[in-house]
């Protein structure tokens, strides 16, 4: 009897092995140290620095987020395959795992494949947003693409259904469409999330690449293309506003000469509804870039780029120069360098890291008009 009992559960696992075509634990490392100049200090009676100062820190993912992960595909056959991924990013100088995202903060997803009709997915995943990664010269690292719309270009999005086609003729569409989950279906403050949707249309040969890309966040609170407004208790904290909800409208280029990768990019963000805005308070931002990287060897590849946002209703603008490069000790792990200055008009207060915005010492934001300029050296290893 249990030779018997033995033999079947041996076939039982043969049979689920079989079933599972494949699952990936992936993940990737990045740590390094920082120097930053123009690093607000003190505070007044209205919550506003009062100088600035500069630091030394060591750093996670400056030049791409510490992250590991699940993947795995089952073909059910007739061209069908189930496919999820699971993935998180966590500190690689604390080891501190993601916050309120929970475990599987960028990606918690499940779907349906087939070659000749597209890519379906259902879960948590990195908004359609983040599709200006492939247009940025830097990746959309610590310092870039980000950085002059505070974070608004990288968020994750729960709730979501996704859809990427096969390519056509040198043509794909990727679309997302994010529910609330709240009773009002744009949002109303029930739930942590407002609706969110996008889309994109690429088209790609060996010459260039060009992308339009549509997408909207809606403040959960309300609803509206606007976020949170700014508190009259504490104008030190101006409020998320336009860069946590609003409409963005991107028009994306890459062109491939050799061993130059030429990009640029410009993106309209624009609200709705937006209350109780103060001056100084942007409601559209007008954010454009552009740079190249040189392929020097396999190995060594030397980026410059400068990116320019300005926003409306005084918010004033801001321009980001930057230069880096990176060198592949192996196809796994890499070092890496950026040197960047943010040089910001009378009013503007942007910082490189893409922080909240206000003039609290809590946001690391310069003080108004000021600069801020920043060294980073890292190595990065991927497995």
């Amino acid at each position: 009897m249990k030779k018997a009992l033995l033999a079947a559960a041996l076939m039982t696992a043969g049979v689920v092995a079989h079933a599972q075509s494949s699952v990936t634990l992936y993940g990737r490392l990045d740590a390094g140290i920082e120097y930053m100049t123009g690093v607000p200090q003190g505070s007044n009676a209205a919550g506003s620095a009062t100088g600035s100062t500069n630091r030394w820190r060591a750093e996670s993912g400056d030049w791409g987020t510490s992250l590991w992960g699940l993947k795995g595909v089952e073909d059910i056959g007739g061209g069908n395959k189930v496919l999820f991924q699971l993935e998180g990013s966590f500190n690689t100088m604390t080891g501190a795992g993601p916050g309120g995202g929970g475990l599987f903060n960028r990606w918690a997803t499940v779907g349906l494949s087939n070659d000749a009709y597209g890519t379906f997915t259902m879960g948590r995943m990195l908004y359609i947003s983040n599709g200006v990664w492939d247009f940025d010269p830097f990746g959309q690292s610590n310092w870039s693409s980000a950085s002059l719309v505070r974070g608004r270009n990288w968020p994750q999005s729960s709730n979501n259904f996704a859809y990427q086609s096969p390519k056509i003729a040198g043509f794909d569409f990727y679309g997302q469409y994010a529910l609330s989950n709240a009773t009002s279906w744009n949002g109303n403050g029930t739930t942590a999330q407002g609706r969110e949707a996008g889309a994109q249309v690429t088209y790609t040969n060996s010459l260039f690449q060009v992308r339009g890309l549509y997408d909207e966040i809606r403040n959960p609170a309300n609803g509206v293309l606007y976020g949170p407004s700014a508190s009259t208790v504490n104008p030190g904290n101006i409020g998320s506003g336009v860069f946590a909800a609003s409409r963005e409208y991107s028009a994306l280029l890459n062109v491939f000469l050799g061993q130059f990768k030429i990009q640029a990019a410009y993106q309209a963000v624009r609200s709705a509804g937006a209350q109780n805005v103060l001056p100084g308070q942007p409601t559209t931002l007008d954010h454009e870039w552009g740079g190249v990287t040189w392929q020097a060897t396999p190995a060594a590849a030397l980026i410059a780029a400068v990116y320019h946002v300005n926003g409306n209703n005084g918010a004033g603008n801001a321009t980001i120069y930057t230069v880096g490069g990176s060198y592949n000790l192996s196809k796994r792990t890499l070092l890496d360098i950026q040197v960047a200055t943010t040089q910001n008009s009378k009013t503007a207060n942007y910082g490189l890291n893409a922080n909240n915005a206000g003039t609290s010492t809590s946001t690391d934001n310069p003080l108004p008009g000021h600069s801020q300029t920043g060294v980073y050296a890292g190595i990065q290893h991927s497995f």
